[in-house]
């Protein structure tokens, strides 16, 4: 197969054209294109932490840490330096090469930037790659993060610009794509993706892709998430999607942003072994592990490292992880609110 192109002039017909492909050839093409740009058996692992949980102002239909729905979750200021930094060195014993970290707000108070600025610091400085996701960000947040050596801001564009208004009235799209220029334009890599299983329907999906695929720069990473129905949200009895369309979702990523990390992010808890392996042969090779993505049910490290073993996969960069060497973290009174960046 000749080399990938990298493209920023997708259609929406020639993107559809891809999810209509026979199952088979999709995911040969996807896997073919993969092993152009990655090892074929490695997959980039991160640790997710909630650093503000809850009495977010938005109105994403899909997420209970909005104030405006009732899921019990209780709302938690930001956690203390310290304990991020206790969190970052647990998740570097056990095999995570990326810390993530992430507030539910609609954008940073100037009064939390020094706290925020200094955990990246400090995690940057144990030699992890650092990810922040901490809602919109004007230019000079942007850049303030960059100096203080933020690797990756996670901004969503969750769906399509045409379904969008049926999950959030609180924000538009223009006001997710403005942050993730301002991402661009202060010098960190981008992490975008969505979520897929909200009732879009299969063009929605196909214009997500091709938003993310038609940025100036690819996102290096992009986050394919299954929605997770929370009670108490407004999608909460949300139909189920077909998992082969899910599949067919990352195999399209895959082929139309050839040189990202596509991650295989939020509802795994939910996905089969077998469902799993199809989406790293169709192309995913991130994933985000630890026992919880915000306040949703996440495969512990066992069961990853576990299932790893039986695909032949091994953990990219850093040390490998193997079982033995997977520690609990300690119990802290944030040890529930690991942060699922679908937001």
């Amino acid at each position: 197969m000749p080399m990938a192109t990298i493209r920023h002039d997708w259609t929406l017909a020639q993107v559809q054209a891809l999810f209509a492909k026979p199952l088979n050839d999709l995911l040969f093409e996807a896997q073919s294109v993969h092993r152009q740009h990655f090892a074929p058996n490695q997959v980039q692992i991160s640790r997710l932490l909630s650093i503000k949980t809850g009495a977010c102002p938005e109105d994403c239909k899909y997420c209970p840490q909005s104030a405006r729905y009732h899921t019990g979750l209780e709302a938690e200021q930001l956690v203390e330096v310290e304990k991020v930094l206790a969190e970052a060195r647990a998740a570097q014993a056990a095999g995570a090469s990326r810390f993530c970290m992430g507030a539910a707000w609609r954008h940073p108070r100037e009064r939390d930037m020094p706290y925020v600025l200094k955990m990246v610091r400090e995690v940057k400085a144990m030699g992890m790659e650092t990810c922040m996701t901490l809602g919109m960000l004007s230019a000079e947040q942007a850049q303030a993060l960059a100096q203080a050596g933020l690797d990756y801001y996670n901004h969503n564009l969750d769906t399509s610009p045409e379904f969008y208004g049926e999950i959030i009235s609180t924000r538009n799209y223009d006001d997710r794509l403005n942050t993730i220029d301002n991402v661009r334009k202060a010098g960190m890599k981008v992490c975008s993706g969505g979520i897929l299983g909200m009732g879009e329907q299969a063009q929605d999906r196909a214009e997500l892709l091709r938003q993310l695929a038609n940025l100036e720069t690819h996102p290096e990473s992009v986050p394919i998430n299954m929605l997770v129905k929370v009670a108490g949200t407004p999608m909460a009895d949300q139909p189920d999607l077909d998992p082969i369309e899910f599949v067919r979702a990352i195999a399209v990523a895959r082929i139309m942003m050839p040189a990202s990390h596509v991650r295989l992010s939020a509802g795994r808890e939910n996905m089969s072994d077998e469902l799993q392996a199809m989406c790293f042969f169709a192309g995913a090779n991130s994933i985000f592990y630890g026992c919880k993505l915000l306040t949703t049910a996440n495969p512990r490290e066992n069961d990853d490292m576990a299932l790893f073993a039986r695909l032949g996969i091994e953990p990219e960069a850093g040390q490998p992880a193997h079982l033995e060497q997977l520690q609990p973290v300690l119990p802290t009174p944030q040890d529930e609110l690991f942060y699922d960046a679908a937001q």
